[in-house]
């Protein structure tokens, strides 16, 4: 039987490590149950606390000791489920139901607003940023410490060990698609192991920014991200089953739950593939996000070790068959279907999404440096370096657009046979938008969302152009073009609350057709044109991120870390956001901690290859003076 979560005080021995199966028999014999038992210690142990303001000597998670810490509680929590299924050292429940310190860096000094002045440039040890700086919440805590403090409630705890965070914890309203205990959660530190009906669940890409946030931080959280990374990988190896159907081996999950099975008193996991999501889609981009944080973690840690284990190249085999099989495709892109990633729900984006492509792209190079040749593992990186030269033509080529680009599919001719052809996709010139003619600057650019054949997406989306540039899928003239776009139509995709995950936003006719009357993606809403809190970094152009996050600073806090906003400009907190969203709170930290120390960049981006062939952009032959 699985111990019951720990409350661990801070303080003399006598207070410390009070469980309910430290009681005597005389103590217990009279509880029906050990949650009852649970209560009965909660009470104890506050009550011996007289003086809130106690300091003493205790020990974090990772058995360091720590001085003048204040009494803390360790909340490990599980939920009520179904029966277990043994892989590693995880019990899992398959889904089939339905279906360092020391090294110096350049760092800026502080500044009112964002905690430095991007002027100057200063010697200081790695991760001095710490905990605090920004602007302050109005309770005289700092956004910084307070960002901390939410995410550090957020965590949530597999037999002990933490294995992911909530994806928020809103005391507010319902929890609609959450299908997790967030209010419960933000009520109180501490959940009984045995409530039945709780479930806690994690979901994969939402963890990601968690995951670096902890990785970035003066001393780097590392054991949660391997927890998270491990967890997800024995996961990935039971079968997924929606209704009559197997998905591929490979498959990573959306989300998992923590579940507490009452009868064996036992904390198990419980994956979902898609089975029980929006559209039963099952998530392209979970298998790609892993590997990312696969890299970070040990670009952090200078550890190899976990990603030379055998289960680990084997899981991010299973990852890059999948997307490397042979089959139809005449294009190096990755088909996909609506509502395969952040964007899960239906907007249009099948086929051949950028944020997809992008995020494929970075994963093929994050896995390339992590692989090992032995047995098949040679073949495996001479069919990425292939893909990769394939795939950043193709993007390069096909998916910008800027001013010269747009006049010369302005003036495409049609029709057009044989390899010669220019118009390759053969686009009809009258399918092009009215808005982007006045959208599109003489200076800057940007990756469309999408083409296939007779088809361009011209919306800007903002995951893939972001990927692009950390990934350096986009070229050094493409990413200081996508900085000029955002300049150039800073009240466009900035508005009041950086930055738009789509524009324009699909209205009228348009919306219901591509979305089927979606009532959650209206106009100027959630991925339909909704505003998320970001900011991004890489391209050399700091004053960018730092006019965006003084933006974020003066509202995100005071509104309680919402989900998105709404609105053409960003002014209104999204119509379903949920508060104390994870996402919100951890994009915040991460775009701090890049900018408070620029070598915390190096953990989520890639240096340009220059191995990697760059595509000839010739003028279009149909091209006519």
């Amino acid at each position: 039987m699985s111990r019951p979560p720990v409350l661990e005080i801070a303080g003399d021995d006598s207070q410390q490590k009070t469980s309910p199966y430290n009681l005597t028999p005389t103590e217990t014999e009279n509880l029906e149950t050990v949650a009852e038992a649970w209560k009965h210690v909660i009470r104890d142990v506050f009550s011996t606390r007289t003086d809130p303001n106690i300091h003493t000597n205790a020990e974090d998670n990772s058995g360091r000791t720590v001085d003048n810490v204040n009494i803390k509680t360790t909340l490990q929590s599980c939920s009520n489920g179904g029966g277990p299924a043994i892989y590693g050292d995880s019990e899992v429940v398959p889904n089939n139901s339905n279906g360092g310190g020391g090294k110096t860096t350049s760092v800026l000094k502080p500044s009112p607003s964002v905690g430095i002045s991007l002027e100057n440039l200063l010697e200081v040890p790695i991760g001095s940023s710490g905990k605090n700086g920004g602007a302050e919440n109005g309770s005289g805590m700092s956004m910084m410490d307070e960002a901390w403090e939410q995410l550090s409630r957020s965590y949530v705890y597999f037999k002990g060990q933490r294995v992911g965070t909530l994806a928020a914890i809103d005391t507010g309203g319902e929890t609609l698609n959450y299908n997790q205990v967030a209010q419960q959660y933000a009520v109180t530190p501490y959940i009984s192991c045995f409530s039945s009906g709780v479930r806690i669940q994690v979901f994969v890409r939402d963890f990601v920014p968690c995951g670096l946030a902890c990785l970035m931080k003066t001393d780097a959280d590392v054991d949660i991200v391997k927890n998270f990374l491990l967890k997800t990988l024995h996961l990935q190896g039971w079968e997924k089953r929606i209704d009559n159907f197997t998905l591929g081996e490979g498959v990573m999950p959306a989300s998992f739950k923590v579940i507490q099975d009452p009868d064996r008193q036992k904390e198990v996991l419980q994956a979902d593939f898609g089975g029980t999501a929006i559209g039963r889609v099952a998530p392209v981009d979970s298998g790609f996000w892993w590997i990312i944080l696969l890299r970070s973690y040990t670009k952090c840690t200078h550890d190899y070790s976990l990603s030379e284990l055998p289960e680990v190249q084997r899981g991010m085999k299973l990852i890059l068959n999948l997307c490397l099989s042979d089959g139809f495709d005449t294009f190096p892109t990755l088909l996909c279907a609506d509502g395969c990633s952040m964007i899960d729900r239906r907007m249009g984006i099948y086929g051949y999404p950028i944020e997809i492509q992008a995020l494929f792209f970075f994963a093929l190079r994050c896995a390339r440096q992590l692989l090992k040749p032995e047995h098949d593992g040679k073949e495996l990186i001479e069919r990425i370096d292939k893909r990769i030269t394939a795939l950043s033509y193709h993007i390069q080529n096909y998916y910008w657009l800027d001013f010269t680009q747009l006049n010369n599919i302005y003036r495409y001719k049609t029709e057009e046979y044989s390899h010669t052809a220019v118009n390759k996709f053969n686009v009809i010139p009258e399918s092009i938008p009215d808005w982007v003619f006045e959208f599109m600057p003489l200076r800057g650019g940007y990756f469309i969302g999408n083409v296939s054949p007779a088809r361009m997406d011209f919306r800007w989306f903002l995951v893939g152009n972001c990927i692009a540039i950390l990934s350096c899928l986009a070229t050094p003239a493409q990413a200081t073009a996508v900085m000029d776009l955002i300049e150039e139509r800073w009240a466009d995709l900035i508005g009041e609350m950086p930055l738009k995950i789509a524009y324009p936003a699909l209205e009228g006719h348009q919306w219901r057709i591509v979305t089927g009357c979606d009532p959650k993606n209206t106009r100027w809403s959630y991925h339909n044109g909704g505003s998320w809190p970001a900011a991004s970094i890489k391209t050399g152009r700091p004053q960018i991120a730092k006019r965006a996050i003084e933006l974020v600073e003066q509202r995100l806090a005071k509104d309680g870390w919402p989900e998105y906003y709404d609105g053409i400009s960003g002014r209104y907190i999204g119509k379903q956001a949920r508060k104390y969203q994870t996402w919100s709170i951890t994009g915040y930290l991460v775009a701090k901690l890049m900018i408070e120390n620029p070598s915390n960049l190096l953990i989520i981006s890639l240096e340009e290859d220059k191995k990697i062939a760059k595509p000839k952009l010739t003028r279009s032959a149909s091209w006519t003076c």
